[in-house]
């Protein structure tokens, strides 16, 4: 069963950009943050922290905080509040901390 989402829209978008949350389809609407889209869609969790393995999500909405962080087509460390959506996005939840490169 499908989580319901305890955040609703003020009205139901004309159009929609198709994305994918952990391998599930879900729709957003145009010019969405993706933090917006993946609360409305009903997702709860978006990282672990580094430290604790606790279950982190989206607090500011503003780029502040950083509890928003997810995988984008395979891309880590990504603010979700801070990136829109666009058509065919692979998203996922960022396990732990970035790998830091040396190169």
């Amino acid at each position: 069963m499908k989580p319901v989402s305890p955040f609703l829209r003020l009205h139901e978008p004309t159009a929609t950009v198709r994305l994918t949350w952990e391998g599930e389809e879900i729709f957003a609407a145009p010019g969405d943050s993706l933090a917006a889209a993946l609360l409305a869609a009903g997702v709860d969790t978006f990282r672990a922290s580094p430290v604790s393995g606790a279950p982190r999500a989206p607090y500011c909405m503003m780029g502040t905080c950083f509890e928003c962080l997810v995988n984008v087509d395979g891309r880590p460390t990504v603010q979700a509040c801070m990136t829109e959506v666009r058509e065919g996005m692979l998203v996922c939840r960022q396990m732990g901390g970035a790998e830091v490169n040396d190169d």
